[in-house]
């Protein structure tokens, strides 16, 4: 079976290059191929000898694939569909906002998590996707140069797939790569314990913990990862790192009417997260025919924001982007 170049790390191309008997510098000047020049053919790696070529385009290709499907948002917001394994397809959402531009991509096909009010949890779950796969919703889209920010938001639980992840993330800080700041990067989680440790021992990236409820056996209801992982072992761990310097702790909190948004849970999340030192976005649920929750009202959001804020705890509303579409979080389920 051929190796896709794209995803492949500098560490993995000098193995690879030594595998073929290739000089070691080599893997360098792939590398700068691949991530710096985003060529896609083996071909136009034109300071490789021709005999390098020709036994590199035997045993390897450039995981370059266009998506297959764009879908534009009255707002602006884009949905591509991508194919991947198995003839199974995702999504990744290009979300252009004033002088921010960010992507938000899938690292999963479906998802194993089974959050209720999620769509792609109910999907059930049909493989982990290769870091290539993950790059490849970067580089395979016209707007790659605009890209601002990356969130790893779309289909899929991360710290179920961190070894793609990881190397993924690689590529985009490396300085053989993409050269980009790990600020520019954040990776969410249902709270994954043994992955979020190593996550957060190996990576600078932002993280953003999905949270929805304070409330022990409320979270257990809509999130059976609560039953393996209890968000009280998350948030001591989390308390074990510090996050006063660059990289970033926020906690995405969906609003469900009359479920979670009044001012007693409100008043339970400033205790939980008391002098944890992150952020709270509030996320308007969208509502779908595959969940039976409704969205909270604007009024209850602004008083569950407003309670939150003069306790102690930065909170935003995020704004919905590419409902219309079905691009807004939770509603990716990557249909062809």
């Amino acid at each position: 079976m051929k190796t896709n170049l794209l995803g492949q790390t500098l560490s993995e191309l000098q193995i690879l290059c030594a595998e073929e008997g290739f000089p070691r510098f080599a893997a360098k000047q792939i590398c700068d191929w691949l991530y710096k020049k985003r060529v896609d053919s083996i071909d136009a790696m034109t300071n490789l000898s021709k005999l390098q070529r020709a036994r590199l385009n035997k045993m390897a290709y450039i995981g370059r694939e266009a998506p297959v499907r764009c879908q534009v948002s009255k707002d602006g917001t884009k949905k591509y569909l991508f194919p991947v394994l198995d003839g199974h397809f995702i999504e990744a959402v290009f979300i252009p906002d004033d002088d921010r531009a960010t992507l938000c991509v899938s690292c999963q096909v479906g998802c194993k998590m089974g959050c209720r009010f999620c769509v792609t949890g109910q999907q059930g779950f049909h493989g982990n996707l290769a870091a290539g796969d993950i790059l490849n919703q970067m580089f395979g889209i016209p707007e790659f140069e605009r890209l601002t920010n990356v969130v790893f938001m779309g289909m899929g639980e991360p710290m179920d797939n961190l070894d793609a992840i990881l190397a993924a993330t690689q590529v985009m800080t490396a300085d053989w790569g993409l050269s980009w700041s790990p600020k520019r990067i954040t990776v969410s989680s249902v709270g994954i314990i043994p992955g979020l440790k190593r996550f957060l021992d190996e990576s600078q990236c932002h993280l953003a913990i999905s949270l929805h409820n304070p409330v022990a056996q409320e979270r257990l209801a809509v999130m059976p990862v609560q039953k393996a992982f209890p968000l009280n072992e998350v948030l001591a761990l989390l308390r074990k790192y510090d996050w006063s310097g660059q990289r970033r702790l926020s906690f995405e909190y969906t609003m469900f009417r009359g479920m979670n948004d009044d001012l007693a849970h409100a008043q339970r999340l400033v205790e939980i997260l008391k002098g944890l030192d992150c952020r709270v976005n509030l996320i308007r649920f969208h509502e779908s025919s595959e969940a039976p929750y409704k969205t909270s009202t604007p009024t209850a959001i602004a008083a569950f924001q407003s309670y939150l804020n003069r306790n102690g705890v930065i909170c935003t509303l995020r704004a919905s982007r590419g409902q219309d579409i079905d691009a807004a979080c939770g509603l990716l389920a990557g249909k062809e």
